[in-house]
């Protein structure tokens, strides 16, 4: 973990409410991995006083870039999208747990929750080694992301909007489902990131079909090293007893069995 002050190469709209940043910055670009966070500084002034967690949604180590894609929700969200190419931002990282790699697997990302887990496809060279299986969900088609950057990797993609504006109506959930109905599915290992109601459905279909998964939680992390206690999730301790982790600092990935919703 360092802190450091990281250059902004670009700051462009890529969708409605939705931004992508890509940031300069060579201690970040070597160390950063799928799964990990950075906090983030969104304005120079004390207004939000507070930083901002943001998952790597793509990384180039080898040209010391990475990008973040956000969207625009509050104060911070707004400040960061105002920002422009060669502006520095003060960025505290990398912080938490990443993945676990796995050669088979079916990622599943519900809204923004998405955003990082490209950077996790990436990382495992794609759907032309691993077989990659997506399912990218949202409201509406205005809000999904990703599509053409998974497509890109030779992943199979599965698009679920709410409303059936765009793919197949009904919910990420339904679509995952389907995948763990086919023979082998026990060799699979899902990722996900999106709402917490979506994580749990996931959580319990991977229990029924015994099927391994790691769950990357979004909580709202003030400090993001665990001394605020602002971010606790209830986690089995033992098939007894039950205890509290930091989100920040013992995740944010998770063993979804691990969870207690």
């Amino acid at each position: 973990m360092k802190q450091v002050k990281a250059k902004i190469v670009s700051n462009e709209q890529v969708a409605p409410r939705y931004y992508k940043m890509r940031l300069a910055d060579r201690y970040l670009a070597d160390n950063l991995k799928p799964g990990q966070f950075i906090e983030v500084r969104c304005s120079d002034g004390s207004d939000p006083l507070l930083r901002r967690p943001f998952g790597p949604h793509r990384i180039f180590s080898a040209k010391g870039v990475f990008e973040m894609l956000y969207e625009v929700v509050g104060r911070a969200t707004t400040a960061l999208s105002n920002k422009k190419a060669g502006e520095e931002l003060d960025i505290i990282g990398p912080l938490g747990n990443g993945f676990t790699m796995a050669k088979h697997a079916i990622i599943v990302g519900g809204g923004i929750g998405i955003a990082p887990l490209l950077a996790l496809a990436e990382k495992m060279g794609g759907g032309k080694k691993s077989a990659l299986q997506v399912v990218i969900g949202a409201r509406t088609k205005e809000a999904i992301l990703c599509e053409k950057d998974f497509k890109r990797l030779g992943a199979k993609v599965i698009v679920m909007t709410d409303d059936g504006s765009y793919g197949k109506k009904g919910f990420t959930t339904d679509a995952l489902k389907t995948l763990l109905q086919t023979p082998n599915s026990q060799l699979l290992t899902i990722y996900a990131c999106g709402p917490r109601q979506m994580m749990q459905a996931v959580a319990e279909l991977s229990k029924e079909y015994h099927v391994k998964c790691q769950l990357l939680l979004e909580e709202y992390m003030a400090c993001g090293v665990g001394v605020c206690l602002g971010c606790p999730v209830k986690v089995r301790k033992d098939l007894v007893d039950h205890e509290y982790k930091m989100v920040c600092k013992d995740g944010p990935v998770f063993d979804a069995e691990r969870i207690v919703w």
